[in-house]
């Protein structure tokens, strides 16, 4: 016996209705003795329905009369009666918040309508909303439950309601004095059974109560620490073990205990609130099918903290299974956490679903066989919305409710939303109040109270496929509609196109959250299928019902656009072709709108091949309709992908011939009759009736193109023989592998037809001479294409000898074709008989007259195209049948130069292909590369690399006047060695100097260097290399030179030069006078000293044995040794520098050390006059102390004498008192004594006095251990190094 239960929990605070009061709401489905739960009187297990399901909720229970339109949530919620005068709504902006900016929060999100539908029943409890109406409730709370409602007052009062059908209050639990003593409810919790009630209270108490019979069986009051609010408490499926949760964050569990009559309650902290609060709590509830699995013995129980999530066991002893810490989110983002059984490889295992912020995580919890307990991180959701409520309605789906109280429809696996709600006017109750633990004090962290502003863990509970929701002034309840409802939810909107893709998606098992499918898929389909069929027949019924009876026919084209193709389209998809046609369309054929709108929407389905066959009187409309609106084209496309015993032939066939529909013709014939020579004998016919009227009736050349007719008409035919040669079908398809060589025999034996049958006054073959006019390139590719598969088919190859001999005797001396025609003609035949299979005989005189035609030198016209036909006829291998000397000796005279390439690259004389180069003006300036590739690419003899080479140079002077520029790069590259017979023969051409100038302007510095100093210019030569040398230079030290990473290759470039520069020094040296080595000398030395030291130049220069003769050699001696000593002295100096720099930093570092060490004086007390320094209402002394670690007052050492030093020029030098007199009054303790000057406690005394004695010290110093003139050097120091103290802007930190 099914029964089910809601407990709300009202608390009443005041008699004033704006006075909050908050209650918590639970849930249980109660079992029966068997175990099982029952809807409509069928046992559904868990374990094979793989969802976890309550009893599906109808209309009739609420008592909600049927409607046509289903009310939006905006009507539901507007229709209830509640009291105008109730307190404002909570929601963010509650009171508990304070920030009334959520007030302005606007409506943003409706239901979304999409192809899943309405997913969720939205449903109004009337009677527990009238109950919180009018005790004028504003804030609430709710709990994960059980079966029974329990509403409970701030009194501290509990009021238990019965099953939600009634709603009738069944029990008043408590008292106002308890209320008055514990403060208000805050949580709640029944075990499964539903015979416990555990009431957690803003102050910190719990009380158990006996649902039974309302007795209060325990007051718990010393669980944990006293002074925080009960956030949380819930059992465990222990009905002795609950667990609770307070506002500091702790983690407590609760064992109850009964022995001997008398109850008790051992509390154990199971975390701490100081290693980071806790939020929420949510133990692991097993459903009553799954009592058995292996995880219900650890008793897991999930906890979200502040900062990450901890998954714990409490059985058999407490352990820590997981903990995972969040990602980065908003501090004010409330933790969530959900456990659901979900079903994975035939077995059940638990999933947390947890999140803080817009992610949420999985984690599947799994026994291992070692008895150890895995967590697998599982696939994340990332939503853009921050999350304050997550909740299962099943295995496979989440609800979830963001910061804008909307909510959200999630299948899990696809991770789509499914539909989509506004939660606004629900006005949902938020915790804050306890969160921040007003009824103790507040004494609540921030991050905790923060938290809470978004916090409504008692406003949302979720179980058996439930989820209830509270406001201020309603409760609501939502489940998930079967998949029936979810259907008529569309029917009745009459969005029926929605309604049939929803249940095409029940039909195909792809829907989501689909409840109320049982059985085999097969049986599943059947159910579905029918009611698609009840929706179809529907659709058309009401679209014919409500059909404009007058106005524009785009209205009603319009109209039935938007239903004949989608019931075309199901009709089809369900395979239910007799429904289509028989009772959809004969309702359909009343309207014509929708008659035309019906054989249209057909065409696609047909041409995609997805209904191939309809009936006659389908077919007969659809002719009469495309053929009357005049729709051939799409005509012809739908006739040739239908069967053909669909059609009538006789009609088809008239209808094609009067409209050209020629594809339509040949698909008829072929198909229909197995006749593939009518239809050539048509187009043919057709082509010529074309050719008549435009050519000789218009009286137009026969050199003008093909009108637009006979081109299609020639294409249609060249594809139509190339597809019947080869075995396939017309327009698409194949020929019947039994027909194949008939029809190949047939429509050669019509090709090769002497005279057409309708008459015998034209020219003899007049296919095939038609065929050729029209296209002459594409016919013959036909044929090459058949011919390939004439190998082993003996009639075949009569064929095609025949067809041969045909062509050579239509083409070969016939005006009528062009050269470029006989030369595809004979390209063709070279090919074929190329081939090493070949059998075709051909005449080699054909060839021979042919080869005179083409070269022709008499006919200028169209010399490219010939050139171009002969050079393709000799690729193919036609050169097999010429003699080349004479064919050589035809193209020399044709001014051929291709054609005696060709020849020449065959007889390897290459050199000759360079006169052919040079003489095709088109191709002039490709003998440069052909140079370059012949002299640089492997795979030539060197004899024939020779004979180029000569040759090049033959002709040099030409290639030099074609381009300059690729003339040098070319010389460069493979005549360096022979530059000088170059230029000397280029000289001769040109003796003005033109050379010289042609070098310099494409930036030859070599050469140009060369030509200069060939002319006696060695001062311009040099000039130029000097400047080459620097431009090299330059782009080394800009990293440009290309080279590898270290520079080598950049660096061996500029060494080449410079010794280019030497060489050319040393040649020419001799022939300058004096006043020239000297003024070339002095270059090279200028250019020296701006890198090298002058004095390693000299001595270079003295140590050369050039110099070890004559008048310097006397001095030689002297002036290597003044340079010796110039070298040690300058190292010494730059040693001694370093040493002295070393030393001094040193000193002072030290120094530095030394006097910022600080001090702590022995006591607080002077050691002369023994008093304290630290006297607050006094004035500020001077306190002076010692490294020793006395202290004194300034005036008490003046009073001693134990200061030396006055006036203004040197300052002030103390001297320890004790420290003196133990030591017989002496001074030698007075230079290791460093005393501290002190006056007052404030900042900028002590500043001063320290910036003081810092100064006062390094004066000391300065006297005390440096001589005069390190003195002097010190104070230079000192005023160069000059400025302002760093100690001087820390010195008033106020300013």
């Amino acid at each position: 016996m099914l029964s089910l239960y809601f407990v709300f929990y009202l608390s009443l605070i005041s008699c004033s209705p704006s006075v909050c009061v908050s209650f918590c709401l639970i849930i249980y489905v109660r079992l029966d003795s068997s175990g099982q739960r029952r809807a409509d009187g069928k046992t559904n297990d868990v374990l094979n329905n793989l969802v976890f399901f309550c009893p599906q909720i109808d209309d009739k229970e609420f008592d909600i009369p049927q409607v046509d339109t289903p009310p939006t949530l905006e009507n539901l919620l507007n229709t209830d009666p509640v009291d105008s005068h109730s307190c404002e709504t909570s929601s963010l902006a509650s009171s508990d918040s304070g920030d009334p900016a959520h007030l302005k929060r606007k409506k943003t999100v409706e239901m979304n309508a999409s192809v899943h539908g309405s997913v969720l029943r939205h449903s109004l409890l009337k009677g527990i909303s009238a109950q919180i109406v009018s005790a004028a409730v504003s804030h609430a709370r709710t709990h994960t439950v059980s079966g029974v409602i329990a509403v409970g007052t701030s009194h501290g009062l509990a009021l238990v309601f019965g099953e939600y059908v009634n709603q009738a209050l069944r029990l008043c639990l408590g008292t106002t004095a308890t209320g008055a003593e514990f403060g208000a409810v805050s949580a709640l919790s029944i075990n499964h059974d539903c015979s416990r009630l555990l009431c957690g209270f803003a102050k910190g108490q719990i009380t158990m109560w006996d649902l039974a019979n309302g007795k209060l069986l325990r007051t718990i009051t010393d669980a944990h620490p006293p002074g925080t609010a009960i956030l949380h408490v819930k059992f465990t499926d222990d009905p002795t073990l609950a667990i609770c949760n307070d506002s500091g964050g702790s983690v407590f569990e609760l064992a109850f205990r009964r022995v001997m009559g008398m109850r008790s309650c051992d509390s154990r902290c199971l975390f701490s609130g100081s290693k980071g609060e806790v939020c929420c709590i949510e133990p692991l509830h097993t459903p009553p099918d799954l009592r058995d699995h292996p995880i219900t013995p650890y008793s897991l129980l999930a906890m979200g903290s502040l900062t990450k999530i901890l998954v714990i066991g409490l059985k058999p002893s407490l352990k820590v299974w997981m903990t995972f810490p969040y990602n980065k989110s908003d501090p004010s983002s409330v933790p969530q956490l959900a456990w659901q059984f979900v079903p994975a490889q035939k077995t059940y295992n638990p999933v947390l679903a947890f999140c803080r912020g817009d992610t949420v995580h999985f984690l599947l919890v799994k026994k291992e066989e070692a008895g150890s307990i895995h967590v697998v991180k599982q696939r994340q959701l990332h939503l853009n919305c921050d999350l304050i409520s997550l909740s299962w309605i099943s295995s496979r789906t989440l609800v979830l409710v963001n910061s804008q109280e909307q909510l959200q429809v999630v299948d899990r696996p696809s991770q789509e939303v499914l539909d989509q709600l506004d939660l606004e006017q629900v006005q949902l109750v938020y915790n804050s109040r306890h969160f921040k633990s007003l009824a103790t004090g507040g004494n609540v962290s921030e991050a905790l109270a923060l938290v809470g502003e978004k916090a409504c863990y008692e406003s949302v509970c979720s179980y058996a496929g439930q989820i209830l929701y509270l406001g201020t002034k309603s409760a609501h309840i939502m489940t998930l509609r079967n998949w029936r409802e979810r259907v008529d939810f569309l029917l009745r909107q009459e969005r029926f196109g929605e309604a049939l893709a929803l249940a095409w998606s029940f039909h195909e098992g792809t829907a989501k959250a689909v409840v109320g499918l049982y059985g085999d898929p097969g049986k599943r389909r059947g159910v579905v299928a029918d009611k698609m069929v009840e929706i179809l027949i529907l659709f058309v019924e009401r679209s014919l019902k409500r059909c404009p009876d007058q106005g524009k026919i785009q209205v009603l084209e319009q109209h039935f656009q938007e239903v004949v193709p989608v019931v075309v389209d199901y009709c089809l998809l369900l395979q239910r072709s007799d429904l289509l046609f028989e009772q959809l369309y004969s309702r359909l054929v009343e309207n014509v709108v929708s008659r035309g709108m019906f054989l249209e929407a057909l065409e696609s389905y047909i041409i995609s091949q997805r209904l191939a066959h309809l009936t006659t009187p389908i077919m007969k409309d659809l002719l009469a309709h495309y053929h009357g609106n005049g729709l051939m084209d799409r005509l012809e496309r739908l006739i040739v992908h239908l069967d053909v015993t669909s059609l009538d032939m006789q009609q088809v066939v008239q209808m094609c011939w009067e409209n050209h529909l020629y594809d339509a013709m040949i698909y008829v014939f072929n198909r229909g009759m197995n006749d593939y020579i009518t239809p050539l004998e048509q187009l043919l016919y057709q082509y010529h009736h074309h050719y008549l009227i435009y050519y000789v009736l218009a009286d137009k050349p026969k050199c003008v193109s093909s009108t637009d007719e006979q081109v299609v008409i020639g294409n249609k035919l060249l594809v139509y023989i190339s597809c019947s040669l080869a075995g396939r079908a017309y327009p698409l398809g194949d020929i019947p592998e039994d027909l194949v060589p008939q029809v190949k025999n047939k429509v050669f034996d019509f090709l090769i037809r002497l005279h057409s049958e309708t008459s015998e006054e034209e020219e003899v073959f007049p296919f095939i001479r038609t065929l050729l006019h029209f296209d002459t390139r594409e016919f013959l590719n036909v044929l090459a294409l058949t011919f390939e598969d004439f190998r082993n088919d003996k009639q075949a190859l009569e064929y095609q000898q025949r067809i041969v001999d045909i062509l050579l005797k239509v083409m070969v001396d016939n005006p009528d074709f062009t050269p470029s025609q006989v030369g595809g003609l004979f390209t063709f035949l070279a090919r074929q008989m190329a081939k090493p299979d070949n059998t075709l005989f051909v005449n080699r005189k054909l060839f021979d007259q042919v080869l005179e035609f083409l070269c022709c030198p008499d006919d200028d016209s169209r010399h490219t195209e010939r050139q171009q036909v002969l050079l393709e006829l000799l690729h193919v291998g036609g050169v097999v049948q010429f003699d080349e000397g004479s064919l050589l000796a035809l193209a020399e005279k044709a001014e051929f130069y291709q054609i005696c390439e060709f020849l020449y690259e065959k007889q390897h004389l290459y050199e000759k292909i360079i006169d052919c180069y040079l003489r095709d003006n088109l191709r002039k300036v490709e003998v440069f590369s052909y140079i370059h590739n012949l002299l640089s690419m492997p795979g030539y003899s060197p004899a024939e690399k020779q004979n180029v080479w000569d040759k090049s140079l033959q002709h040099i002077q030409e290639l030099v006047a074609l381009d300059p520029s690729r003339s040098a790069d070319l010389v460069t590259c493979h005549f360096s060695e022979h530059v000088q017979p170059i230029l000397s023969q280029l000289e001769v051409r040109a003796p003005d100097g033109s050379l010289s100038l042609m070098t310099e302007q494409y930036g030859h510095s070599e050469a140009t260097s060369y030509l200069l100093e060939k002319k006696g210019d060695a001062h311009g030569a040099f000039t130029v290399l000097i400047l080459e040398s620097i431009t090299r230079d330059g782009g080394v030290a800009e990293g440009d030179g290309g080279g590898a990473k270290d520079g080598s290759v950049p660096l061996e470039g500029l060494e080449s030069s410079l010794d280019d520069i030497i060489a050319l020094c040393q040649r020419n040296s001799q022939n300058l006078n004096q006043q020239q080595r000297e003024e070339l000398t002095m270059k090279v030395l200028n250019a020296m000293s701006s890198f090298i030291p002058l004095p390693d130049i000299i001595q270079r220069i003295l140590q050369d044995p050039v110099y070890g003769k004559g008048k310097l050699s006397e001095i030689q001696g002297l002036i290597l040794g003044m340079l010796d000593t110039f070298n040690y002295e300058q190292t010494l100096l730059e040693t001694t520098t370093s040493l002295l720099n070393h030393d001094l930093h040193w000193s002072l570092a030290h120094l530095r050390a030394s006097v910022t060490r600080g001090l702590v004086p022995r006591q607080d007390t002077c050691n002369i006059c023994l008093l304290q320094y630290r006297r607050r209402h006094d004035p500020p002394e001077e306190i002076v102390i010692f490294s020793c670690g006395h202290l004194y007052h300034c005036q008490c050492l003046q009073a001693k004498d134990c200061g030396s030093g006055s006036g203004s020029e040197r300052p002030q030098q103390w001297s320890c008192f004790k420290c003196s007199s133990n030591q017989g009054g002496r001074g030698g303790a007075m230079a290791d004594q460093s005393p501290r000057l002190w006056t007052g406690p404030g900042p900028d005394a002590v500043f001063h006095a320290v910036q003081h004695f810092v100064l006062c010290v390094l004066q000391l110093f300065v006297e005390a251990t440096l001589d005069p003139q390190q003195a002097q050097s010190w104070d230079h120091l000192r005023c160069l190094y000059h400025g302002p103290s760093r100690v001087g802007p820390t010195a008033n930190p106020h300013r």
